[in-house]
């Protein structure tokens, strides 16, 4: 196990030792292990909710996009999530990007909040990786005018069960999608000090909601995320029948994340579907696969003929000192020059 850093408080050097004896429950990771790829096919669609105040006043904005992707040569899923708004009228937000296996391991994530106050402004950066069997984790923090660095690597043994900023989106969709949470639904996952924490989801049932003028049935589940110095966080999220977020909120804030229209419905009958090839887990492999083919092939042949780059270099420059009102007649001109340098076509005629 990775020794404390020097400049750690001893309660907080503890709390990580503690961390380690934290882990994720069998129904949990029963959970994570019996993820389907046509459960993942489900669930890449985009969500986008306001945030509003108790008065009903606009706040901002909170938007989450899924989609498959590959890193590294390997099918994974990526996640977007981002929140833009205000409080006491002091810019805040928080953004998150993960790349997630099928079963929600985390490949890499990148996380960033932030409020802006006139005085005491407060910046937060994480970054973590997966690298040879260990979570690495680097934490950049500023408050005010002083920034403090953190780094500290987990082994994946120790991780079984995780849950973060990122993967916790597209596991609750997961939940809701199949209307059923099991008993004891806990998972681990890190607070802002880095420690290993419990994460347990638990049913909240259906109720009526309106959404955009109509009333519509809604699954809910709560989320509490425990901590290690103060009281836990409680997150309460409803969803309607196709995994779409209906709300958001966290117990005791004054906002409220909320749909304002329901989704397009899809037309049903025998009309004929488009096919959208993104959302077919084997087509979107083979796309992304012939175009990462077609980019490896393109930066061979540019480094074998380095020429390319320069002449390209070399028209633009010229380009933009003209500055010409004809682009088409100026390129034309500029590369017929290069005509003379071709060598002869060979004569068709019989001497």
């Amino acid at each position: 196990m990775e020794a404390p850093l020097e400049d750690e408080p001893l309660a907080g050097a503890l709390a990580r030792i503690e961390g380690y004896k934290l882990a994720a429950s069998d129904s949990a990771l029963t959970f994570l292990s019996s993820i389907e790829p046509a459960e993942l096919l489900k669930c890449v669609f985009p969500d986008s909710l306001v945030t509003v105040s108790e008065s009903g006043r606009d706040l901002g904005k909170f938007s989450v996009t899924v989609e498959f992707a590959r890193r590294h040569h390997q099918l994974c899923v990526l996640l977007h999530a981002q929140s833009q708004g205000a409080i006491d009228d002091s810019p805040c937000g928080t953004t998150v990007t993960a790349y997630l296996t099928t079963d929600l391991e985390v490949l890499e994530e990148d996380f960033h909040e932030y409020i802006k106050l006139e005085d005491h402004s407060l910046d937060r950066r994480c970054h973590m990786v997966l690298h040879d069997g260990q979570m690495v984790i680097d934490t950049v923090t500023t408050v005010g005018g002083e920034t403090t660095k953190e780094s500290i690597c987990y082994p994946m043994s120790a991780l079984r069960g995780l849950v973060t900023e990122g993967s916790n989106f597209l596991l609750m969709r997961l939940i809701a999608l199949r209307k059923r949470v099991p008993e004891n639904m806990t998972f681990i996952s890190f607070n802002h000090g880095l420690h290993i924490i419990h994460n347990t989801f638990s049913k909240l049932g259906l109720k009526q909601l309106e959404v955009g003028g109509e009333t519509v049935e809604v699954f809910g589940l709560e989320r509490i995320v425990d901590s290690v110095e103060d009281s836990p966080s409680t997150w309460q999220c409803y969803f309607l029948a196709d995994g779409h977020l209906a709300s958001r909120l966290q117990v005791g804030s004054p906002v409220t994340m909320k749909l304002l229209q329901l989704p397009s419905h899809i037309e049903k009958g025998f009309a004929k579907i488009p096919l959208v090839w993104e959302e077919d887990m084997q087509m979107c492999s083979k796309f992304l696969d012939r175009k990462e083919e077609l980019k490896a092939d393109h930066a061979s042949y540019l480094r074998q003929h380095p020429e390319i780059r320069a002449l390209i270099s070399d028209f633009l420059q010229f380009l933009l000192l003209r500055k010409p009102d004809d682009i088409f007649q100026f390129a034309r001109d500029y590369f017929i020059t290069f005509a003379s340098r071709r060598p002869p076509k060979p004569s068709l005629e019989t001497p």
